[in-house]
């Protein structure tokens, strides 16, 4: 073989690895300091654009980038995250409403300095546009302590009486008594990444998704102890509800298409089949068989009294996949419906947060007339490259890699040419998002995680769950 033909198939390689050089220097510099110690990173570093709350660590952004840096040795950074947040975590019981309850954690936090004193300020939502409470920070916060312990088996840290006390904190909030009978955790709009007005309050997928890792985080994490006896016992009765609830409840494929097609209303009693009071004529049936394929399906949006939401939201079905909240030929079925409707699904830029995206009168109403949220543009339909290490992780995790791959090449065309935007706009996201910040940090951590999940697969013991042989 000649030394032009070594070279030609040399070059994709050095041009990869260059890519991931740029990436990991890129990473490094989004990290934030206090005290001389990394404690997070900047959720972006556009240099044109106003900073707004973007030179925040958002707990939810840093996840992707935690990951890495466990994956790649720097534990301490993760550390450093884990220790400071949880002291931003209330302890004491409130009663003033305007304060953050016991057991929240902060949508994010920023270094401020004043007369040579360094503190960490927290924003609990009630600095953020539209005052959004982030219900899926303290999910978030259990689901990372328990990878960093897989990655460290760091027992030191998980046996203190600091942290054995933040775990059951978020318990207790998630588990406290509430004007609700459903297992799943009632939520209002905005609570998760979506986190302007779409619809989205109950019970969303995402949340559930979520919440179902952070109790197996718990359960993996809370000692046995005389103290946490009750905790332990809450999560694990949990458990079961939750699965089941949301596999036979939320689930959609064809034949479950049929049976609601046909559902009877205004019924009444434990006997009941259609226990939400559905209205047929509330579904778009004739859309969905037509989108749906054969084999494969997915998990509803959000499910509540008279409604169905027969959306597609990616964090809440691969999130289900990589926690095995939904079974083993479900996770199958979500990715056969990945696969089916690539380019509604991928397409030019992996992935769509929502799909379709809510249109008309159907947008103004729902959203708010919300321009950040028009059409196939951020939260409404547009492409998120940090979906990226998900649908690798989920891919890997159900052995179709080739997704991941797939995937990965897609974006690899485009993220530094486009200076690795926040996200994408546009059916098939060709267009870099209207508002989108550059050197969007969780983009940038979502390409390298997704490299080393395909890379190394034994990196999805951090974030992966066995299942737990519920039926």
């Amino acid at each position: 073989m000649s030394k032009a033909t070594l070279d030609q198939q040399a070059a994709p390689q050095v041009a990869k690895s260059a890519l991931e050089k740029q990436a990991w220097e890129a990473l490094e510099q989004s990290i934030i300091y206090y005290q001389d110690r990394p404690v997070g990173t900047v959720a972006a570093r556009d240099p044109e654009l106003t900073a707004l709350n973007y030179d925040q660590c958002f707990i939810r952004d840093f996840v992707s980038s935690a990951l890495v840096f466990l994956i790649r040795g720097r534990t301490d950074i993760v550390r450093n995250f884990l220790e400071e947040t949880l002291k931003l975590q209330p302890k004491k019981r409130q009663f003033d409403c305007s304060k953050p309850g016991r057991g929240l954690m902060p949508a994010s936090f920023k270094v401020e300095s004043s007369h040579g004193h360094e503190r960490l300020k927290a924003d609990f939502g009630e600095h953020a546009i539209a005052r959004v409470a982030p219900v899926d920070s303290c999910l978030w916060w259990l689901i990372l302590l328990r990878a960093y312990f897989k990655a460290t088996h760091d027992e030191e840290l998980i046996n203190r009486d600091d942290f054995q006390q933040g775990i059951r904190l978020i318990v207790e909030l998630c588990l406290v008594a509430r004007f609700d009978m459903y297992p799943t955790l009632l939520v209002p709009d905005g609570a998760c990444m979506i986190d302007r007005r779409m619809g989205l309050y109950g019970h969303p997928l995402e949340i559930q998704s979520l919440f179902y890792a952070a109790l197996r985080s718990a359960q993996e994490l809370l000692l046995p102890t005389k103290h946490n006896r009750y905790f332990v016992d809450a999560v694990n009765s949990r458990l079961e509800p939750v699965t089941k609830h949301i596999r036979e409840n939320y689930w959609l494929d064809t034949h479950r298409l049929n049976v609601i097609y046909r559902y009877k209303v205004e019924e009444y009693g434990e006997q009941a089949l259609n226990q939400f009071n559905i209205y047929s004529d509330s579904i778009p049936f004739y859309q969905l068989t037509e989108w749906l394929p054969p084999e494969g399906g997915y998990l509803a949006g959000n499910l509540g009294p008279s409604q169905i939401d027969c959306r597609f939201f990616a964090v809440g079905n691969l999130m289900a996949v990589l926690s095995s909240l939904s079974s083993k030929e479900q996770s199958q079925g979500i990715l056969q419906l990945i696969e089916s409707r690539w380019e509604d699904l991928v397409g030019d830029m992996p992935m769509k947060l929502c799909y379709p995206a809510l249109e008309d009168q159907g947008w103004k109403i729902l959203t708010g007339c919300d321009p950040k949220n028009r059409p196939w543009s951020y939260h409404n339909g547009g492409s998120w490259p940090v979906l990226l290490w998900m649908l690798a992780a989920a891919a890997q995790k159900t052995g179709r890699p080739e997704i991941g791959k797939q995937a990965l090449k897609i974006a690899e065309r485009r993220l530094v040419e486009d200076e690795w935007p926040e996200y994408y706009d546009g059916k098939n996201g060709r267009l870099v998002g209207k508002e989108a910040r550059r050197y969007q940090t969780w983009t940038i951590a979502g390409y390298l995680l997704a490299k080393e999940l395909i890379q190394k697969p034994s990196n999805l013991s951090l974030i992966c769950f066995e299942d737990l042989g519920i039926i």
